[in-house]
């Protein structure tokens, strides 16, 4: 059935929920943003060979120094993950998030003053700052949980997604584009900035926790929120003891860690270092490099609604398993980019188009992740599927963390191609190895621990008491009117 058939009819088809899906959509843009376009930036700052003689004066960083600015921001985010789960739940949605993203946004704007003060160690300090205003993640959960009636969460919560892949093009177009006008890099993070500010004030009028909280809300779209939700929460089983010792003995769950990580580094590899690689390597220039740098990220937002429409298909014919489902898109994921960053380190140098083409699709399909891999949380604990995406997601940012540190000890000049060559070769081991441990042990099966200790004991004294016997009726040999009854004990 249709989500919108389930909608009562005096319910708009287009209401206020839709906008709160669409600010959360602009939020993560922004904050994506905000995350992303020092990948260009670091291009822009460090380009010598600049078009623009208006242009700021550019900095003479060493690689090292370039690896630790752009590893700077994901040991803040690391470290805020948790804490942000919390707030959010203390707080609300609305301020945790109105605050991470203004706080993110006004370091932004100080970024350029910070830097001709302090060169690159200021860069890290305000880098560092804006990961610990990272908590878009946890926020944009618990708000979609607030305002998603259930035949419409599908929907609106991959609409508010896809604002990470929107965010992700604009980072490395629009930071280009900015870079080569008479802006130069100083105008990346002062237009980050505002893109930033501006949601906040949209987010501060129009935001709201839940639907009886919202000010502009009709009632007729207020009742039927509200309503269903509260029927949702109370299908939902009472709070839980967390099954530490389940999950940290679950080989399920150290399969998923593994396939989560090894997508991290090879996504992240991309995102950092493909605007560098595309200036050292293949000489491209600011303009031709944003183009080329958001490319990539373009097919992956376009690849991530194929995959939908292909895996919705496929299930609902019961062409294959879930699980089986899960690890032909993790393959996917995680084998064919790393087929295709082997095949990097052997095209040539004379062979632009071709590297142009690969380095796209290396991006583009590893959008099968989110249905592969990412999901797997909620099939493996739905219960406990907050609890798992969160540890799930501090080994990721360690993951970001490191790739950039790792790739400064390698390449130590980025015009030479056999430094990138092993850059390339070591994501595409760890994507290999990362997939090949899930498919050996992954699993879309529920895990027992994902139940209370009191739903498993619930049956169990009975379960004990007869799971071993059986019983039997047969007439008694002495007396053929008699009929004996005997419990009959398998396996005393």
């Amino acid at each position: 059935m249709d989500d919108m058939e389930e909608i009562p009819k005096k319910v708009p088809r287009l209401g206020f929920r839709h906008l709160q899906a669409g600010l959360l959509f602009y939020g993560l843009a922004a904050n994506t943003v905000l995350q992303l376009n020092v990948s260009v930036a670091m291009v822009a700052m460090t380009n010598e060979n600049k078009s623009n003689n208006s242009d700021p004066a550019h900095f003479n960083w060493s690689e090292e120094k370039k690896s630790y600015i752009l590893s700077s921001y994901y040991w803040g985010c690391a470290l805020a993950q948790f804490p942000a789960g919390y707030l959010c739940k203390r707080f609300g949605s609305k301020a945790v998030l109105f605050w991470g993203t203004l706080g993110s946004s006004l370091l932004s704007a100080l970024t350029t003053y910070g830097v001709y003060v302090a060169d690159w160690k200021a860069y890290c300090a305000i880098r560092v700052l804006q990961g610990l205003c990272q908590v878009t993640w946890p926020c944009i959960h618990q708000h979609l949980a607030n305002w998603c009636p259930t035949a419409e969460r599908t929907r609106l919560g991959a609409f508010a997604y896809t604002g990470f892949d929107c965010g992700n093009v604009l980072a490395m177009y629009g930071a280009g584009m900015i870079a080569d006008s008479s802006l130069g890099w100083p105008g990346i993070s002062y237009s980050a900035a505002g893109l930033g500010l501006i949601w906040c004030g949209l987010w501060l009028l129009l935001g709201a926790n839940k639907a009886s909280e919202a000010r502009f809300i009709g009632e007729a779209e207020k009742a039927y929120i509200v309503g269903d939700i509260q029927r949702s929460e109370r299908k939902e089983p009472k709070k839980m003891e967390i099954p530490w010792k389940g999950i940290f003995t679950s080989v399920p769950v150290y399969a998923l860690l593994c396939a989560r990580c090894a997508d991290s580094w090879g996504l992240t590899t991309m995102q950092n270092e493909l605007p560098a690689y595309l200036s050292g390597v293949l000489k491209l220039d600011m303009k031709s490099n944003a183009v080329f740098s958001a490319l990539p990220f373009l097919l992956m937002w376009v690849m991530c609604y194929v995959y939908l429409i292909i895996a919705d298909v496929l299930l609902r014919k019961k062409v294959m398993s879930l699980t089986t489902l899960r690890k032909t898109y993790t393959s996917i994921a995680l084998w064919a980019p790393a087929t295709i960053m082997l095949s990097l380190v052997f095209v040539g140098d004379g062979q632009k188009t071709l590297v142009l083409v690969l380095v796209t699709l290396s991006v583009g399909v590893s959008s099968a992740a989110t249905i592969g891999s990412e999901l797997n949380t909620i099939d493996l604990s739905p219960n406990h599927a907050g609890i798992l995406a969160g540890l799930m997601s501090s080994f990721t940012n360690l993951m970001a963390l490191l790739t950039p540190l790792v790739v400064g000890v390698l390449v130590t000049d980025h015009s030479q191609r056999s430094q990138w060559q092993v850059v390339f070769s070591l994501a595409a081991g760890v994507l290999f190895a990362g997939n090949v441990i899930f498919l050996i042990w992954g699993t879309a099966v529920t895990q027992p621990w994902n139940e209370s200790k009191e739903s498993r004991r619930e049956l169990e004294p009975e379960e004990k008491l007869f799971r071993h016997t059986k019983l039997e009726i047969a007439g008694d040999n002495s007396d053929g009117d008699v009929v004996g009854l005997k419990l009959n004990c398998t396996s005393p």
